[in-house]
C-alpha cells in the first residue's frame, strides 16, 4: 500500500484523522486506512483541563521576545481555537481574559506585531485599539 509521506508524518505527530484530512485535503477514510496500515492507534483527544485557561496553557509554547505560539487547532481562517466543556473559544479571547480579568469587547487580536501571538500581555480588544489610535492622532496631529 502506498501512503503519502505527509499523512504518515501527521500521524506520527499525533493528529486526529479529521485534522489530517483537513490539512492535506483528503477524506477521513483515507487517513483511517493509513492509520490502520501503519499500526497507529486511534487518536485520543488532547489534554483534559480544569479550565479554559489551563487548556490554553497546555497548547502554547514560548518563542523569542515574550511571544507565545499556539500549538493547537486553528480554524480554516487561521484563528487559534479550542473547545472546553463543549463550548468553543478562541485563544485570543482567553488570553485577553487572563491578562485583563474582564471579557473583551469586539474582536481580539495581537497588538505586538508578531503574527499569531497569543501572549496574554500582547492581545488587544477594540476599545484598546481605538484608544491607541486616538493617542497617535493626538501626538501626530491626525496625520495617520
Amino acid at each position: 500500500m502506498k501512503v503519502r509521506a505527509d499523512i504518515v508524518e501527521l500521524l506520527r505527530a499525533g493528529c486526529s484523522d479529521r485534522e489530517i484530512a483537513r490539512r492535506v485535503h483528503v477524506c477521513e477514510r483515507t487517513v483511517g486506512v493509513a492509520r490502520r496500515a501503519f499500526g497507529f492507534p486511534q487518536h485520543k483527544p488532547g489534554p483534559t483541563a480544569d479550565s479554559p485557561q489551563d487548556l490554553f496553557r497546555a497548547r502554547t509554547r514560548p518563542v523569542g521576545g515574550g511571544h507565545l505560539e499556539w500549538t493547537g487547532y486553528r480554524t480554516t481562517a487561521g484563528t487559534p481555537f479550542f473547545r472546553w466543556m463543549k463550548k468553543g473559544y478562541t485563544a485570543y479571547r482567553i488570553a485577553f481574559v487572563m491578562a485583563h480579568n474582564r471579557p473583551p469587547v469586539g474582536r481580539v487580536q495581537p497588538g505586538c506585531g508578531h503574527p499569531g501571538c497569543v501572549a496574554p500581555a500582547h492581545v488587544e480588544d477594540q476599545p484598546m485599539r481605538d484608544q491607541l489610535k486616538t493617542q497617535m492622532a493626538n501626538i501626530f496631529g491626525g496625520a495617520l
